[in-house]
């Protein structure tokens, strides 16, 4: 059966029969299909406030759609969609300048700092919106997602066979996923892991934060020292599991956060490294690879030149700043 869709004209709701080719999607991403042009914000907002059903029932953005089931979507209002959310030129051109590898499965791009997976909750247009606007006639999914402030490999499936291939790949801890970061202060071993289970939680504005919690999920993350600099070193991360934020908690829940990390940083160690050039978090995600019907995938991206730039200077500057070398021997006496 091919996903179908009625109209309860009276309403102007649609009942949509899913089909096997959307066996396994996530619905926010089914609904950015079958809702072309309604932008992503918009469809979080019905997914939040309950007007999206699958079976009867709520559906969170992450539920998944199974062959058989049968999707309710609301009445959608032209009048409601934002005027001039069109992705401007430049930005569309600039995000498709940054493909790295594509054949009938896959496009992969290595993903700027400042540019989310996807739009929503005050982001017009993210990765994928503008892949889709640079190319109208063609199939874009999202296969996992990055930060909006993290650089590097991004993955997005161009057929279904891709989608549901790799996101299974990925649920079953088949695909290896490596990220290079700089931790403030100097971690007593060279090579060590963390093994803390994370939550989520919303501030009252709304904010989503991780914190380490006993109640939360299994998170693993692999650390090896790369390089040493004043105050700092780089670390290659490798995800054992990939929760939100994983790496950036784990960081701080040894007494290490990333540099320029806004959420669970330094505050004055992100001033002084502000004050050397570093503009944003530094955490780039630098490879990727799974195997999939007998083919292996590998994907890297070299560390972006503002963040080697801003190694250069701390290699020189940081021997110099009285801070960095107290903070650095505080938190190693820790």
């Amino acid at each position: 059966m091919q996903t179908a869709t009625s109209r309860d004209v009276p309403h102007g709701v649609r009942q949509v029969a899913i089909g096997p080719e959307r066996d396994g999607q996530r619905i926010d991403n089914a609904l950015a299909t079958l809702l072309k042009g309604v932008p992503k914000s918009m469809i979080y907002r019905l997914l939040r406030t309950g007007q999206v059903r699958v079976n009867g029932k709520r559906a969170k953005p992450d539920t998944r759609l199974s062959d058989g089931d049968m999707l309710r979507i609301p009445p959608i209002r032209v009048a409601e969609r934002p005027e001039g959310r069109e992705a401007p030129d430049a930005l569309v051109s600039s995000i498709a300048e940054t493909v790295i590898f594509e054949d009938k499965h896959f496009l992969v791009i290595d993903k700027p700092s400042g540019i989310a997976s996807h739009g929503g909750s005050g982001v017009s247009h993210g990765a994928i919106e503008l892949l889709r606007a640079a190319r109208p006639h063609e199939s874009l999914e999202l296969v996992h997602r990055l930060d909006r402030d993290t650089s590097g490999v991004l993955v997005l499936a161009k057929s279904r066979a891709g989608l549901v291939g790799l996101q299974a790949a990925i649920r079953a801890g088949e695909v290896t996923k490596q990220y290079l970061c700089l931790m403030t202060g100097h971690p007593p071993k060279a090579k060590f892991d963390v093994n803390a289970p994370l939550r989520k939680f919303a501030l009252q504005g709304g904010e989503r934060m991780v914190r380490v919690s006993e109640d939360g999920k299994p998170s693993l993350t692999f650390f090896r020292e790369m390089e040493q600099y004043p105050g700092a070193r780089l670390m290659q991360a490798t995800l054992g599991t990939g929760r939100t934020h994983q790496i950036r908690v784990h960081a701080a829940h040894v007494g290490h956060p990333l540099a320029g990390d806004p959420k669970y940083g330094d505050r004055e160690m992100n001033k002084r490294f502000r004050e050397m050039g570093l503009q944003r978090l530094f955490l780039h995600a630098a490879h990727l690879s799974f195997e999939l019907d007998g083919r292996l995938y590998s994907f890297s991206a070299p560390l972006p030149d503002d963040l080697k730039t801003f190694l250069d200077v701390l290699a020189v500057k940081g021997k110099h700043l009285p801070y960095i070398q107290a903070a650095a021997k505080e938190r190693n006496g820790r």
